[in-house]
C-alpha cells in the first residue's frame, strides 16, 4: 500500500481480497486485465485514498457500480462502523463481492440492482468510480440529495475531470473540492456537496 497505512487485521483483509481478485479474474472481468499486475496501487490504494475524505460524523456509505468493490469494499474494510451499500446491477461481480465479504468478514449490504430503481433514503456519502459522466452521476444522485441536503458525493476522475464538471455545472449547481489523486498523476477526487438544480438551466 503506497497510498495510505492501514492495520495489519485491514492489510490481512486487502491480502484475502487480492487473492480472490486474481482468481475470480479469468471467469469474470472484474478489472482492467493489465491493471491486475499492479492491482495494489491502481485499485487498492487508489480507492484507500477516500478514507479520509469521509467524514467520522458519517453513518451510511452507498457505493454505486461497485464492480470489482472499488471504493465501497476497501471503504469498509477500512472503516467497519460505516453502514456501507454496494450497488451493482452484474450478477456476477455480485457473487464476488458477497465471495469478499465473506472471506474477509466485511459486513455490507450488496444490492444487484439497477441504481434508478432503488428508492433514494437518507444516506451521508455516495461514492462512484469509473461509472459514468460527472453529469450522470449528478442526475441518477438529484434524488438522494433532496432526501439529504447534506449527502456527499466522493467521485475519483482522471484528466477530463475539469471538463465533467464544466458540462455538469451546465445544468446543475453545487460545492466542489479537488483532491489531487496519490495514485494517479492528472486524476483528482470530487468531493460535491449542495447538489441541486441550477437555476440557470
Amino acid at each position: 500500500m503506497s497510498a495510505v497505512s492501514v492495520s495489519r487485521e485491514t492489510e490481512q483483509k486487502f491480502s484475502t481480497y487480492l487473492a480472490l481478485l486474481n482468481k475470480w479474474q479469468p471467469k469474470v472481468n472484474l478489472v482492467g486485465p493489465d491493471t491486475l499486475v499492479d492491482a495494489r496501487s491502481r485499485h487498492f490504494a487508489d480507492s484507500a485514498q477516500l478514507e479520509p475524505l469521509v467524514p467520522a460524523t458519517a453513518k451510511t456509505l452507498h457505493d454505486w457500480g461497485s464492480g470489482a468493490g472499488f471504493p465501497g469494499l476497501i471503504l469498509a474494510m477500512m472503516r467497519p462502523e460505516l453502514k456501507i451499500t454496494l450497488v451493482e446491477s452484474d450478477q456476477r461481480k455480485c457473487a464476488f463481492l458477497r465471495t469478499v465479504s465473506r472471506e474477509t468478514k466485511t459486513p455490507v449490504t450488496i444490492r444487484d440492482e439497477r441504481i434508478e430503481d432503488i428508492t433514494p433514503v437518507f444516506i451521508d456519502i455516495i461514492s462512484a468510480r469509473a461509472l459514468a459522466p460527472l453529469k450522470d452521476l449528478l442526475r441518477m444522485a438529484l434524488p438522494w440529495a433532496e432526501a439529504n441536503p447534506a449527502l456527499i458525493l466522493l467521485l475519483p476522475k482522471g484528466e477530463n475531470a475539469n471538463t465533467e464538471i464544466a458540462e455538469a455545472q451546465k445544468k446543475y449547481s453545487f460545492d466542489l473540492a479537488k483532491y489531487p489523486s496519490k495514485t494517479a498523476s492528472g486524476a483528482v477526487i470530487l468531493g460535491i456537496t449542495g447538489l441541486c438544480i441550477s437555476k440557470a438551466a
